[in-house]
This record gives C-alpha cells, structure tokens and sequence, in this order.
C-alpha cells in the first residue's frame, strides 16, 4: 500500500475550484489539505470534492478570510480544530486515519502571515504571528506528539537561506526573519520533527513554494521563497520516499494561487 498528502494555499477554493479538481485528477493525493478557503463551511464546495473521490472532508472556514480544508479519499476516523491566540480566526483543522503503518494525525495548520514589518511593538499583526509559534511550540510539548502525526500548510516563513531567492536582502523581510526563523527552528526541533520536502530535496538546492503576483514575469524574476511544508514525527518519517513541489502550477491558468502543491508519498 502507498499513502500521499499534498498541501496547497489555494487562495479561495470556489474561485480556483477547477484547478483544484484538475490536481487531483492528475496526480491522485489521498489526502489534499488546502488553506485560505475564505469561505464559509456551508460554502465550501462539498459536493465537487466528493463527485471527485474525495468524500471524507473536515473544514474549518471562516468568512472572507483565512479558513483550513482537509479532503480525503480514506475515511476520516476523527477530526478536531484548535483556535490560536483567542482570536477566532480558522487556521486549523485536523483529521485521524488509518494509514498502512499506523494511526495517523494529519494536522492542516495556516500560520499568520505577519504583516510588512518585523516589529511586534508597533505591528500587532506581527506580534500575533509570534505569538501563533510560541502557542504552536507549547502544544507540541506534550507526550501526545511522541509519535503518529503529520503537520502541513503554509507557515508563512521561509526558515532556510536557500528557501528564499536573496537571504541577505530578506533578512528583514517578514517571512524570513531571525526572529521568525528561530522560532520555527524551536519548533521543530523541539519533538524532532522531520522536514519531508527536504528530506527529499536537499538544503543545497534553492526551492520555493510561493511567488508574489507583483512580479508580471514569475519565472523569470524566480524571486520566491518556500513558505510551505510538510513535516513529520520521527516514527512516520522513514515511510516519506519522494516529496514533490509543483512548481508549474504557479502558471497554471486562468488563475493560478501564488502558491504552488507539495506532495509526500509514503510507501
């Protein structure tokens, strides 16, 4: 048996909703979490996702704004949702299954973005974004995640110096700030998290997820950075064979989310 999970900040499922069932047609992930739905859960196009296969759904949406999806073609046995920071924003949603080599925790999680400057003094939204991490890192302290999860989404931080297309010109930019960095290195290393996309592809090589609309040439300019991930518990870790990032789906038309799929494959 085989098991994979893809992640994809879509940027409103209903606006990109046929890119989405053009994903999975093509490439068949049991499990798709999505981010940035910015529907409501009434609103989230339930009955497409299902016609398409995938019939188990857990969604956490919220008007407008922000919202988590997790779609799947394996029954889900349980889901969950946690709000961060008392804030009352949907940034995340998890689902229990079966998989091949275990119970299995997908938790699907939407990070704050921070705002354009790194202060938490004179920029709340920035504060509210570290804040998000040291909630993040508290919760992940607990026996509860010795063992069986998996962590996806869009952190909204780029921690590697090859995971963004100029380090030293980023170094104050929101995203991949010392500040930001370190705490998500906490995190990590704090339960031993496995990072699967560079479990597969390695530091050495420069790898982005996330390419801004300002540039009218994204290719070309290739000025991104990697803002999403797919991390691991150590005992699910050495199941990971293959992670892909799809990188020519930021061009996909007729609008293309500024943010790209990542799929792990597990054997």
């Amino acid at each position: 048996m085989a098991l994979s999970i893809a992640t994809w900040n879509i940027n409103s499922v209903r606006l990109r909703l046929p890119l989405v069932l053009e994903f999975l047609e093509n490439h068949q992930p049991d499990i798709l979490c999505l981010q940035e739905i910015k529907c409501q859960n009434e609103q989230f196009p339930t009955k497409a996702l299902a016609k398409a296969g995938y019939e188990y759904q857990a969604v956490n949406g919220q008007k407008s704004y922000h919202g988590v999806a997790t779609v799947s073609r394996l029954p889900i046995i349980d889901q969950d949702k946690r709000e961060f920071c008392q804030m009352g924003d949907a940034r995340h949603v998890s689902v229990k299954l079966d998989a091949h080599f275990g119970p299995l925790n997908v938790h699907n999680f939407y990070i704050p973005a921070g705002g354009d400057e790194p202060d938490p003094v004179s920029n709340p939204k920035f504060k509210h974004k570290l804040d998000f991490l040291e909630e993040m890192e508290n919760w992940f302290d607990g026996p509860d995640f010795d063992k069986g999860h998996v962590i996806v989404g869009d952190f909204n931080i780029a921690p590697h110096e090859n995971d963004v297309w100029s380090h030293k010109q980023l170094l104050k930019v929101v995203s991949h700030t010392p500040i930001e960095t370190d705490k998500l290195n906490a995190i990590q290393a704090k339960r031993a998290w496995a990072d699967l996309v560079r479990q597969h592809i390695p530091h050495d090589q420069r790898l982005y997820s996330w390419w801004s609309y300002r540039s009218k040439d994204w290719s070309a300019s290739d000025r991104g950075r990697r803002l999403d991930h797919i991390w691991a518990t150590k005992d699910v870790a050495p199941y990971a064979h293959k992670t892909e990032v799809l990188r020519d789906a930021r061009g996909w038309a007729p609008k293309p989310s500024d943010h790209v799929p990542i799929i792990t494959h597990f054997k």
